[in-house]
């Protein structure tokens, strides 16, 4: 593996790889795209933990990213850590950072019933920061949540095998699709970035529902920044691997599969990042 200061790199960082539906958002407008990923499988998922815990800890992970990849820019692909260290980190780190927040604005403008699903972990769902968004962008709306982390479960689940419980994703969201449906949500905004890799899957569980993500807005401001910035470098290394790094342990059978997972996805390898932080 060969990275050097003349290989400026946007990275994205999720949990887990959920991620990579972000990763395929924005591709699809910059497809010559040069990044890295990060996902903290040690600390995986962060939907239940402390905020003092994420902010230490993602602060921490990608400082060291972005010194040792020259990292250029940053997508947070994680709705969870999004919304507690984008603050932090825009003080400590010293190169743009995207986030990813629930699409609360476009669902409410979307609503013709006034009634929004919010499908997020249980962080994201309890989160001031999320109710912030309501009260300012659907205060006209009903907003009716479910915490999930199974769903998350179910994502990485399909990343690495290709397969979806359909019946557990039924389970997860059967509160709304038993309510009389004119109480039933007709927006669910996914709140969480493994979500829209199960879309078929909740498609099926929920009928004719809108179900809306942010990977299209995220891709739109990755292009904006790069262009703001003047980091057309970004894009124009073509020959150059982009590679995926995990923390923490992965037993040697799971690792080739989550690493074919990356592979679909334009990455050349897997490798754990204390590892590489160590060479």
């Amino acid at each position: 593996m060969i990275i050097t200061k003349s290989t400026p790199s946007v990275l994205f960082f999720d949990s887990g790889m959920g991620g990579l539906s972000v990763v395929a958002s924005v591709k699809e407008r910059l497809p010559n795209l040069h990044c890295h990923y990060l996902f903290d499988h040690a600390g995986f998922p962060y939907g239940e933990k402390q905020e003092d815990f994420l902010i230490e800890r993602v602060g921490e992970l990608l400082e060291q990213a972005v010194k040792l990849l020259n990292i250029k820019l940053i997508v947070v692909a994680c709705n969870t850590a999004s919304t507690i260290v984008l603050p932090h980190l825009r003080h400590e780190i010293k190169v743009p950072i995207v986030g990813v927040v629930p699409a609360i604005k476009p669902a409410a403008v979307l609503s013709k019933r006034k009634i929004i699903g919010l499908l997020a972990t249980p962080g994201t769902i309890h989160r001031q920061y999320t109710q912030d968004l309501i009260d300012k962008f659907a205060s006209d709306c009903k907003v009716l949540r479910i915490g999930s982390t199974k769903l998350v479960e179910l994502a990485e689940n399909y990343l690495a095998t290709g397969f979806v419980d359909d019946e557990e994703v039924l389970k997860t969201v059967k509160e709304w699709v038993e309510l009389d449906k004119k109480l039933q949500p007709d927006v669910v905004v996914l709140g969480c970035t493994h979500f829209p890799l199960l879309k078929q899957s909740l498609k099926k569980a929920l009928g004719e529902i809108t179900l809306l993500d942010s990977g299209d807005a995220i891709g739109r401001r990755v292009a904006n920044l790069i262009d703001d910035f003047k980091l057309e470098s970004v894009l124009e290394t073509y020959d150059v691997s982009s590679y995926a790094f995990y923390t923490g342990s992965i037993e040697a059978y799971e690792k080739i599969i989550r690493e074919n997972s990356f592979k679909r996805y334009g990455f050349t390898c897997l490798q754990e990042f204390k590892k590489f932080v160590k060479d």
